[in-house]
């Protein structure tokens, strides 16, 4: 098992940037595939995107390609969702999901293990 905590979210004006952090401890971070969703009020959470164990395959939603950035780095048990060009509909609670699954995941219910999510918020 693993457990994840989310931070680094906050209020930004629209056009702005700002990087979440999603750190583990439990079990090495290397087992898993790593996730980013996001759920806004109202609205089912929405897959953001993904990274492999190693990290070397990385696979965005097109709603925010060209725009958010994922990576890890195993060694200090860390995933990272750089958000550059944000705009008010990225506002939602962002979550870090863990998976055991090989492979890219991009459905909810394939992840195990989830942060209790960071709130990010953009001004128009």
């Amino acid at each position: 098992q693993v457990q994840l905590v989310e931070s680094g979210g906050g209020l930004v004006q629209g056009g702005g940037s700002l990087r979440l952090s999603c750190v583990s401890s439990g079990r090495t971070l290397s087992s898993y595939g790593m996730g980013w969703f996001r759920q806004a009020p109202g609205k089912e959470r929405e897959f953001v995107g993904t990274i492999s164990r190693e990290g070397s395959i990385i696979y965005n939603a097109d709603v925010v390609k060209g725009r958010f950035i994922i990576s890890r780095d195993n060694a200090k048990s860390t995933v990272y969702l750089q958000m550059n060009s944000l705009k008010p509909e990225d506002t939602a609670v962002y979550y870090c999901a863990a998976t055991p699954q090989y492979g890219l995941a991009t459905n909810p219910a394939n992840f195990g293990s989830w942060g209790q999510g960071t709130q990010v918020t953009v001004s128009s």
